[in-house]
């Protein structure tokens, strides 16, 4: 289930469906003179069937953001949601099973196991879950990203492409409501990552996907719909229709003001 987007009412207005959102989420570690503040309240809304990109300096707090989001780490105060769950309200076994039905991982390290085939690597997240397979969503994935004649390969006779291909469709198989995809083409070729951003740019525009992307590469960025700018734990900025150029005007107006402010 999705959320809304509350917007005034009015001829011009229409609901917009979210998939996951944050209110006031504060992610801190450590204490006194070590505390770092990763996350300071920040507020945010990511909409459904939509491709967004998180992006920030170093330390901006990007990667924290979609950690506490997808559950994997958690909040020191503040909210967070996805589909409609408030994930910072689960315990072990809530996030666990949010993860199996409602969530999609695709990782910078592909993270498939090697004595699977591509196909059993696919397959996983049903396995576990024990729901069956649906053999036209399969055919459909394995079709849109040209796995068809790898399927019975193991990920060492895999590129480096097609095992991140393989990633994507194991994060889709379940029709997650969203898909968190952290640094996805930092161990690819520049070939290989445009190929594998094209492939989740069109799981969003054909399959109806929710993808929300951590990347440091501008042009990673441009695949998006829309680019959110971190600064210190902060929403600082977005960029709706994103181009490389747009991006990187935006990065170096962030350290601009963090020069000015350390000066």
């Amino acid at each position: 289930m999705n959320t809304t987007i509350d917007r005034p009412a009015g001829p011009e207005t229409e609901p917009v469906t979210r998939a996951a959102c944050a209110r006031g989420l504060t992610k801190v570690y450590g204490t006194g003179e070590t505390e770092v503040r990763a996350l300071d309240g920040l507020d945010v809304d990511f909409a459904a069937g939509r491709f967004t990109a998180i992006m920030g300096p170093s330390g901006s707090g990007k990667s924290t953001l979609m950690h506490v989001l997808a559950g994997l780490d958690t909040a020191t105060s503040g909210h967070a949601f996805v589909a409609g769950t408030e994930v910072t309200g689960l315990d072990d076994n809530g996030l666990t099973t949010l993860r199996r039905g409602r969530i999609g991982f695709v990782f910078q390290s592909f993270n498939l196991l090697p004595m699977f085939t591509a196909e059993q690597n696919i397959l996983l997240p049903l396995d576990l879950a024990g729901q069956r397979v649906d053999p036209e969503w399969l055919d459909l994935l394995v079709t849109t990203l040209g796995l068809g004649d790898r399927l019975a390969h193991r990920p060492s006779e895999l590129s480096g492409g097609q095992q991140q291909r393989v990633a994507i469709a194991r994060a889709l198989i379940a029709k997650p409501d969203v898909v968190f995809a952290d640094e996805p083409t930092g161990n690819l070729d520049t070939r290989s990552g445009a190929e594998v951003l094209s492939f989740l740019r069109r799981s969003v525009r054909e399959l109806g996907r929710t993808i929300i992307m951590v990347t440091h590469d501008p042009a990673a960025a441009s695949y998006a719909d829309r680019v959110v700018l971190l600064a210190d734990g902060r929403i600082a900025g977005e960029i709706d229709h994103p181009t490389p150029e747009a991006v990187l005007a935006g990065l170096d107006a962030l350290r601009s003001i963090d020069d000015a402010a350390a000066r």
